[in-house]
């Protein structure tokens, strides 16, 4: 575990300098070695481009078995940390799944609050035990296992009467679990994100566009650590990105 624990450490320590760790999402071995060479010091492996790359769809429609195998392709490929996108959970026992991602050379782990097997949101403390068994499996394996917990509350379709204090509430039990990093997706714009970052101690995590700025509202790189964003990601949008320029590329020979 020698060499996981150094990575692991190296990644969480990423989140703690003075500017934003930027993590390209890859999905493959070519991407990861792509982002590696362009200068990027951890990945991320991202459920969505991952699953596009095997012909499947996000949500875990592949299995575990076939994203863990992805994850230990990229891994192998590169000598950086990285961490992986493992959804929900697969309804997988936080030390089996600790287990395994280990096992598949992963030393972070992003963890969502939708269950995709049964269609709804956990609950805000059924999410926070979940995390915090994974905080446990981790520790007795000896390994700090970087977990970015992640809230779906802004994209779900349920029924939440203050999406913003839901969010709170959720990303302060997730901060106590033990999470390294809070992942609260769609933030609709500036002012929550700032109401978000007031209300947590731990690094925080949004989505970007590698082109087109930061969700919400397109924010720069120094805009964000500006405003105390410790963690960036882009999701599907890079894959989503790089297939538009192929097209571009392309058009002359079509």
């Amino acid at each position: 575990m020698t060499k996981l624990s150094a990575r692991a450490e190296t990644l969480l320590a990423l989140h703690h300098q003075p500017a934003p760790v930027v993590l390209p999402t890859v999905w493959d071995a070519w991407s990861a070695r792509a982002a590696v060479e362009a200068g990027f010091e951890a990945l991320t492996i991202g459920s969505h481009p991952l699953a596009d790359s095997l012909g499947s769809g996000d949500g875990e429609q592949m299995s575990l078995d076939e994203a863990l195998a992805g994850i230990a392709r990229i891994t192998r490929a590169v000598d950086a940390p990285v961490s992986a996108d493992m959804e929900s959970g697969y309804d997988t026992a936080p030390a089996e799944l600790v287990e395994r991602v280990l096992e598949a050379g992963a030393v972070g782990v992003n963890i969502e609050d939708t269950v995709h097997s049964e269609g709804r949101l956990r609950g805000a403390q059924e999410h926070a035990d979940y995390i915090a068994g994974i905080r446990r499996a981790a520790d007795e394996a000896g390994v700090h296992l970087v977990i970015n917990a992640r809230t779906d509350v802004f994209t779900t379709d349920e029924q939440i009467p203050d999406r913003l204090a839901e969010a709170i509430t959720r990303l302060n039990l997730l901060e106590k679990a033990g999470a390294d990093s809070l992942y609260p997706v769609g933030v609709p714009d500036t002012a929550t994100l700032e109401a978000l970052l007031a209300a947590v101690s731990t690094p925080l995590n949004v989505t970007a566009h590698p082109v087109k700025g930061a969700i919400p509202d397109g924010l720069t790189l120094a805009r964000l650590s500006e405003l105390g964003v410790r963690r960036v990601s882009f999701g599907p949008l890079l894959q989503a990105a790089l297939g538009a320029h192929l097209d571009e590329v392309t058009a002359a020979w079509r």
